[in-house]
């Protein structure tokens, strides 16, 4: 176990195992922070957890180590907050700047992009994806991978375009946002918009006139990736990007 500069431990919480803690994260009372994996097959030796700088984790929170089926890694970004009671289960690779609130849980490894949010009592999926700058409402079954920059919400969850509050508060540009909007209804479209196409298809259509575009390469990137989830796709009848 290593705690850095700056890390504040409440009494009653729990900091044990192969744990690295960066510096300046509070942890709250009654955490249980790199306790074994909840994997009843695991019989590997348990593996660890890397929580980063300036973390906010909340009373009642469970964060557990890595398996060996997973690399033997859980990693937390920096600058993230897990807010009460949620649980970030083995395996698990948090980017940087994520906000789970309370009751939040994540399945066995699950990865989620810098600066996502997901809302109250949802629950994602064992190796389900979440993109950078997605917001998933409360109370969402997440089965499937969220796109970057997207909103997902309901049970199970589909897309509602993207997450404009949350770009905007991150000082994206009108121009930006509005590439980003393009894109979306290229990708996730109805009718004209997706021109018949498969999703593979347009990807590569949608990339041929936007290499340089770094926002268009996270999409590019994310949706090119092989995933063990399918993809979670727009609500039935919703075509809209804003």
């Amino acid at each position: 176990m290593e705690l850095r500069d700056g890390v504040e431990v409440a009494s009653h919480a729990i900091v044990t195992g192969k744990t690295r803690i960066g510096p300046g994260t509070k942890i709250f009372s009654f955490a249980s922070i790199g306790s074994p994996a909840q994997d009843l097959k695991e019989t590997a030796k348990s593996g660890r957890l890397i929580v980063g700088a300036g973390c906010v984790i909340r009373e009642g929170a469970t964060l557990n180590v890595g398996t060996g089926a997973g690399g033997g890694e859980t990693r937390i970004g920096d600058n993230c907050a897990l807010l009460a009671y949620c649980h970030v289960a083995h395996d698990c690779k948090l980017g940087a700047g994520v906000v789970l609130s309370n009751n939040v849980l994540l399945g066995g490894h699950v990865e989620i992009g810098d600066h996502v949010m997901i809302g109250g009592a949802s629950a994602v999926h064992q190796h389900a994806r979440i993109g950078a700058h997605a917001f998933v409402a409360g109370m969402a079954g997440v089965e499937g991978d969220v796109a970057p920059f997207a909103l997902a919400a309901g049970n199970r969850a589909h897309l509602f375009g993207l997450n404009l509050i949350g770009l905007r508060r991150r000082g994206f540009s009108p121009e930006r946002i509005a590439k980003l909007k393009d894109a979306y209804r290229h990708l996730f479209g109805k009718g004209e918009s997706r021109g018949g196409e498969s999703l593979a298809e347009r990807l590569t259509t949608l990339g041929k006139p936007r290499q340089d575009d770094a926002d268009i390469e996270v999409l590019l990137d994310f949706l090119r990736r092989p995933s063990s989830r399918p993809l979670c796709a727009p609500r039935a009848g919703r075509a809209s990007a804003s």
